[in-house]
């Protein structure tokens, strides 16, 4: 829903400059001056220039904040909200070289040039991450940061920008904060936190809005009288995730979702619909009849989604809708004051619309995660909320989507990169509605939906647009492709949710741009890989935008990639173009190698395994590769004292790899996209795993 959310607002400080300090381009802008006194306390450092303070402290051996007080008096807006306890500090060091302080654990150096103050990060090998080409800059708006760009360095981050993200950032300017625009350009749910290829990110501790310019030099401003930031320092060959798991380390892992919050949700409002009728609450069931009509999917419902709209028959609506095998959510348009009693009537979905729960980000955090813990408080369930605008910590307690759209094939377009680009921020769980919630067509809703399949969350809204937007509304072929799609995003889950468990550990989402995983093909940060991402390690996925039945432009990193319909394999790196992708059909491509545990095609729901159902696994052999699949209830919270299986399965391959000719290699059988996955039998010697309930 739309909402009318205020900025929050911060106070600003006098500025003070220290002796010998410069002013940059505007007179009205002050620039650090020299260093006049230096403090170490353990691992926290003091630097004065006249009357300002810098204070430098190790959060761990390769994470410390700097902070910057034009009056030398520190303050913090953000208190507790986000940052979480990191434990001791690490063992540090420091030195005097005369020109510059150098402040190191035993991975970063912090060098404080003296004259005037000014800093760069290196590695404890001596390798660069940063520099500061100047000192950090205020005046009575904002607070900048200045640093070198490098030669060939890219940067992703700041948060959910639509229409961006899964390419690099460089040569653009992003805005950090809300602004109302959830289309292509806007950017809701925002992250004050950037990464870069050199093996660096930096989170603005802060509410602040900001803008990011990564121009020669990289200018990044907040609009406060105050500086104070977080910096990581990656580590290896995957420097960029480590980056990622760092940052969440410091504001929060990803929660771990119900099964049931995996799969497709149903949103509407069922009392006092002005744009369907009159309806009462218990109308709800009868759309839920018409998916297990349709042996389709669907994991919850929203029943009272719409301006005014309340409830009835609470936990009657409950009980119906788990006998059809869902769980029922709610709007908290009042606010979620009633949270308690309506969890205890069976309420397991909280979406939250930040204007009914408070002004500014700090509400809108804070009722992310007071609804998560009254889920948790009233239930033996797992918290899980929605949020449309969210702020650094809201990947601990809940799913972000992109706002309100209308259905179209720019729609499509826009939020290809919009969900990976996400995941660079941490918010492993990001999505948007179903072919919008104005406008849209058959077509529309079928392609839209064939790639949100390889997401891990979605959502589709009713009542809003001229016609009923449920899956199952169009009629043939629309319906049965439809089915397809959703029962191979129920057939993938246990690889999906093995993904999500991995995110509470790594902070890494299941969306992932392909310069993630590939971080040094120079292609991966460029438009050739604009319109596709990887779902997990394993699947290339390349959705199709237009009213056309090929497409042109999907680029394969380096490595062996099958089509998952034909077979067909390909050696990366290549730009596969004229592509058949018939309505029925995603360009989809399998990383050679992979193992892809799978349920049966011919389940709806995850309540329709039974104990000691096995798993197949879905191979595809090249070389030595393995898959860790994690399995629990799916539901309460007894796997965090323990209660959960892990499995690993490995696959080594004999012989050479694969000849790249269409025939010469068909790891599976050719599928029809408009049928159920296969769910390969298992063989003999497949264990059996106990179900996720």
């Amino acid at each position: 829903m739309k909402v009318a959310l205020a900025g929050a607002v911060l106070g600003l400080f006098a500025a003070f400059a220290g002796p010998g300090s410069t002013a940059s381009a505007t007179p009205t802008d002050t620039t650090v001056g020299d260093v006049t006194g230096f403090a170490a306390d353990g691992a926290v450092y003091r630097l004065t220039a006249g009357h300002t303070e810098a204070r430098v402290s190790f959060v761990t051996a390769d994470t410390f904040r700097i902070e910057l007080a034009p009056d030398g008096k520190f303050t913090d807006p953000t208190g507790t909200d986000i940052t979480l306890p990191q434990g001791p500090p690490p063992a540090t060091h420091w030195r005097d070289l005369g020109d510059r302080y150098e402040l190191a654990t035993a991975k970063v150096t912090l060098r404080a040039t003296k004259s005037p103050l000014r800093f760069s990060a290196v590695r404890a090998d001596g390798t660069p991450l940063w520099t500061e080409t100047q000192g950090l800059t205020w005046n009575q708006d904002r607070t900048v940061q200045t640093l070198a760009r490098g030669a060939d360095e890219q940067f992703y981050g700041a948060g959910m920008q639509n229409g961006r993200g899964n390419t690099s950032h460089r040569g653009k300017t992003v805005e950090v904060g809300v602004d109302y625009n959830w289309n292509d350009g806007g950017h809701p749910n925002s992250v004050p936190f950037y990464l870069s290829s050199a093996g660096y990110g930096v989170y603005r501790n802060t509410y602040a809005p900001g803008t990011y310019a990564f121009t020669d030099p990289v200018t990044t401003s907040a609009k406060e009288q105050r500086f104070d930031a977080y910096y990581f320092a990656g580590d290896g060959k995957d420097a960029l995730k480590d980056v990622i798991g760092q940052y969440t380390r410091l504001t929060g892992k990803p929660f771990l979702p119900p099964v049931y919050g995996l799969e497709i949700g149903d949103s509407d409002c069922y009392l006092h619909n002005a744009n369907r009728g009159e309806r009462h609450t218990l109308d709800a069931l009868k759309i839920a009849d018409g998916y297990v009509a349709n042996d389709m999917p669907n994991g919850w419902m929203l029943v009272n989604d719409g301006y005014g709209c309340g409830y009835e028959n609470l936990a009657e609506t409950s009980t119906g809708l788990a006998d059809r095998k869902m769980k029922l959510g709610l709007w908290t348009e009042d606010g979620i004051d009633k949270l308690a009693d309506q969890v205890k009537a069976g309420q397991r979905v909280a979406k939250l619309d930040v204007a009914w729960v408070g002004d500014g980000y700090k509400f809108a955090l804070d009722g992310c995660k007071d609804a998560h813990a009254g889920i948790e408080a009233n239930s033996d369930a797992r918290g899980f909320t929605w949020a449309p605008e969210s702020w650094s910590g809201a990947q601990r307690c809940g799913v972000q989507w992109s706002g309100d759209q209308s259905g179209s094939w720019e729609y499509i377009r826009w939020q290809i990169p919009t969900y990976a680009g996400a995941s660079m921020s941490g918010l492993a769980y990001t999505t948007g509605d179903v072919d919008g919630i104005f406008g849209g067509s058959a077509k529309t809703y079928t392609r839209d939906l064939q790639w949100k399949t390889f997401l891990p969350v979605t959502m589709t809204m009713d009542g809003w647009a001229a016609n009923d937007k449920q899956p199952f509304r169009y009629g043939e072929p629309y319906t049965g492709i439809n089915r397809a799609s959703l029962k191979l995003h129920e057939a993938l889950l246990p690889y999906i949710y093995s993904h999500a468990q991995q995110a509470t550990r790594t902070g890494v989402g299941l969306a992932r741009p392909l310069a993630l995983e590939y971080p040094d093909d120079p292609k991966a940060a460029t438009d050739a890989a604009t319109y596709e991402f990887l779902s997990g390690e394993d699947f290339l996925v390349a959705p199709v935008y237009q009213d056309a039945v090929e497409r042109d432009g999907i680029y394969l990193p380096k490595g062996t990639w099958i089509d998952y319909w034909s077979g067909r394999t390909y050696q990366g790196p290549v730009t596969v173009d004229d592509y058949s992708a018939p309505l029925d059909t995603l360009p989809l491509f399998v990383r050679a190698g992979a193992a892809v545990p799978m349920w049966p095609g011919s389940i709806r729901s995850y309540r329709d395994r039974a104990p000691g159902d096995p798993i197949a696994w879905d191979v595809y052999p090249q070389g030595n590769s393995s898959f860790d699949l994690y399995e629990d209830d799916g539901v309460t919270r007894e796997h965090r004292t323990g209660r959960y299986a892990t499995q690993r399965a490995e696959v080594g391959a004999r012989g050479p790899a694969p000849a790249t000719s269409p025939s010469a290699w068909a790891p599976a059988p050719a599928r029809t996209p408009a049928s159920p996955p296969p769910g390969r039998t298992p063989s003999p010697s497949t264990p059996a795993t106990p179900p996720a309930r």
